[in-house]
């Protein structure tokens, strides 16, 4: 699983394709890449580092017992108290003693919370160092005791051990959330569709669970914590398995698409265009997961680069970057006549049609892809909104898409696109282009977007904040997905 993104729109997301880069353990993750360090059975983390003996001493030095505060009982010292010497004081009247403030009693401990959420949080937090061990033990017991569940996922799974941690601290600390529970494995039980996930494969998924929380969680675990993970899993692929169903009634689970354009704009940038077998519904600004027949099983995720079209036709911007498996294909192999396939469309940084804000777009790199959608999007609506572009590239030639862009400006006089460029004076990609927008506005009218690097996202979003723009006004990519997707 990943954390909901609720205002996200491109980029890599695991919502789809980690949420299910496979059948039994699709909804903890998608990018599936190697084991590191897979210790099997490895030993338990958690034992105390000293040992306590009979008499209730550490090992070494004494022990002095602290009795419960506020029980009435002196606390035992070491040594007694030795008489106050007072010194020697010129004769005079007696004079009455100044009584000693008796020292405030420190608070008391917050009770525990010992709820079933509380249950699963302190479960979580416990095997939170050491999270790698976890999911390594869980992939462990579900691959050798479901060895058949083993080819339902792709062959290197680095990635797949982390949105495993990811998915089990979302789901445990929205417990007590049921609708933004509800909706976020609703979203991952429809996008498992396309990994091949069954109603069945779900329980062998739970038993493994159980079984690595239980071995690397001692201190938390017993049956009550046992029973609080078995009620909340049930839940969890309950609601999963009932989107799936709803979902199979009226959308395919993946679709067919082969390759008609492909365009190379750079050594390393491609425009990938692709006709579906079969209608594809999808709002400009969202994103969907492919995956090409090199690498089976193996999904990144994309946004499309253009509002729907009346051909049918898709259209995503590709980076090939180190070790991308998918980004490689989709630029270096992938030509007209292969046929990829598609999950199903997903994100939430499309256009409200129903206010007149202006949209303020900040796109870095391929993350231009989403922002002309949205640009086509409002043009095919025929409402004249001010859309203000910013555009930002490492350097001159990494702007492929500043043709199609100016001559868009052309086009709609509501259109304007600056280009903010790293060569520039004024610093990095991630810094520069967040730090043009204070040149310009005010934006206190204006919905914002953001698409790119997750450095440039964190930073844009601060700055849109610091200058007026409420937070809930504000969608982008999801920062934690982005990483693989593109640069």
């Amino acid at each position: 699983m990943d954390a909901p993104t609720p205002t996200s729109a491109g980029g890599d997301r695991s919502g789809d394709s980690s949420g299910g880069g496979s059948r039994s353990a699709g909804w903890f993750g998608t990018d599936p890449q190697h084991h590191r360090n897979g210790q099997r059975g490895g030993e338990r983390d958690g034992q105390q580092d000293g040992h306590r003996d009979a008499v209730g001493r550490m090992s070494g030095r004494p022990f002095t017992q602290i009795r419960p505060v506020g029980s009435g009982v002196d606390r035992s010292r070491t040594a007694p108290d030795s008489p106050a010497q007072v010194p020697a004081q010129r004769q005079g009247p007696p004079q009455a003693a100044t009584p000693t403030p008796a020292p405030a009693p420190p608070p008391s401990p917050a009770p525990e919370d010992t709820s079933d959420v509380g249950l699963l949080r302190r479960t979580m937090a416990e095997i939170e160092p050491i999270a790698d061990k976890v999911t390594s033990h869980f992939y462990a017991l579900l691959f050798l005791r479901h060895p058949d569940l083993r080819a339902l996922f792709p062959a290197a799974m680095d990635t797949q051990r982390d949105r495993l941690f990811k998915a089990l601290l979302t789901a445990a600390t929205h417990a007590d959330d049921t609708a933004t529970l509800a909706a976020y494995l609703s979203h991952l039980g429809r996008g498992h569709r396309k990994y091949g996930t069954l109603p069945e494969h779900y329980p062998a998924v739970g038993e493994c669970l159980i079984g690595a929380l239980s071995r690397y969680a001692p201190r938390s675990w017993g049956p009550r914590a046992e029973s609080a993970w078995v009620a909340a899993y049930t839940t969890i692929s309950q609601i999963m398995i009932d989107a799936a169903a709803e979902d199979a009634l009226r959308a395919p689970a993946s679709w067919q698409a082969e390759v008609v354009a492909h365009d190379m704009r750079t050594p390393d940038i491609a425009v990938v265009t692709v006709r579906p077998d079969q209608p594809y519904p999808f709002l400009a600004g969202q994103y969907t997961a492919l995956e090409t027949p090199w690498w089976p099983r193996v999904w990144r995720h994309y946004s499309f680069a253009g509002a729907p079209r009346s051909d049918g036709l898709l259209s995503f911007h590709v980076k090939a970057v180190p070790a991308g498996w998918v980004s490689n294909a989709l630029v270096h192999r992938a030509r007209p006549g292969h046929v990829i396939r598609l999950g199903p469309p997903a994100g939430s940084m499309t256009v409200d049609h129903s206010t007149d804000n202006g949209l303020l777009c900040l796109g870095g790199g391929t993350g231009i892809a989403p922002i002309k959608a949205l640009v086509e999007d409002v043009a095919q609506h025929g409402r004249h909104r001010s859309v203000q572009v910013f555009y930002g590239a490492r350097r001159d030639h990494d702007l492929y898409d500043i043709e199609t862009m100016l001559r868009m400006q052309q086009s709609h006089p509501w259109l304007s696109v600056r280009p903010v460029v790293d060569d520039g004076p004024g610093g990095g990609l991630g810094a520069r282009l967040p730090e043009a927008v204070y040149e310009y506005g005010p934006w206190h009218t204006y919905d914002a977007y953001l698409s790119g690097p997750p450095g440039m996202i964190r930073r844009g979003v601060d700055t849109l904040v610091d200058i007026g723009i409420p937070a809930h006004r504000i969608r982008h990519d999801s920062i934690e997905e982005l990483v693989g997707a593109r640069n």
